[in-house]
């Protein structure tokens, strides 16, 4: 049995999408405000002198906090619809070969699911998605995360939570930076940027 599991930002798609949908879904003007008002607290992330997952997380509640989660929910289904040139052709075809090939695939992501998982609709329950998961309460979104930020050794648990046995399969990874180390280190085969340049390392 083999499992493909695919970080998303940068490495299914050509940028990150967090920026993106913010942009899709609130205007260049009101994403122009936020990032200002924010830009103390980005600049400490940048640092490393602030938590990137505590900065994610008050960006998304002052852009998001108090949206009626169908709202929400129907602007992700929109952004993935609209915006499927952020995807790499390369990527979606590996993930229809491994298919075709009976493989098992997921795609483990910091981004927040709401808005992945449409870029996967296609695939139906072929492709699961393990991204940060956002609380809601009363159909109203409330800003904070319900998750850890799927990042790093996160992306490890999210793995084997939904495939365990973890030698019972062949783990192929894909991933494109810092966060996505653990999961690369822990694959039998690992590809490191692909889909541009495709570097390649297997383990002995």
């Amino acid at each position: 049995m083999k499992v493909y599991a695919f970080d998303f930002d940068g490495t299914l798609t050509k940028k990150s999408t967090f920026f993106a949908f913010i942009r899709y879904a609130k205007g260049y003007l009101r994403t122009n405000i936020g990032l200002l008002l924010f830009s103390p607290i980005l600049l400490l992330v940048r640092l490393r002198l602030y938590a990137n997952w505590k900065a994610k997380q008050q960006l998304f509640s002052w852009y998001f906090k108090g949206m009626n989660i169908d709202e929400f929910d129907e602007k992700c289904r929109n952004f993935a619809q609209d915006k499927r040139t952020l995807m790499r052709k390369k990527g979606i075809a590996t993930i229809e070969t491994a298919l075709a090939e009976g493989d098992s695939i997921i795609v483990i992501t910091a981004s927040i699911e709401n808005w992945v998982k449409p870029f996967f609709e296609e695939f139906a329950d072929g492709v699961k998605v393990e991204g940060t998961h956002i609380d809601v309460r009363n159909k109203i979104i409330t800003g904070k995360f319900l998750t850890k930020n799927c990042y790093g050794k996160e992306k490890i648990k999210r793995l084997i939570r939904v495939f365990p046995y973890r030698h019972s399969y062949t783990l192929v990874a894909f991933g494109d930076g810092k966060g996505d180390k653990h999961l690369l280190k822990e694959a039998d085969e690992s590809h490191y940027k692909p889909f541009r340049k495709s570097r390649l390392r297997k383990k002995d």
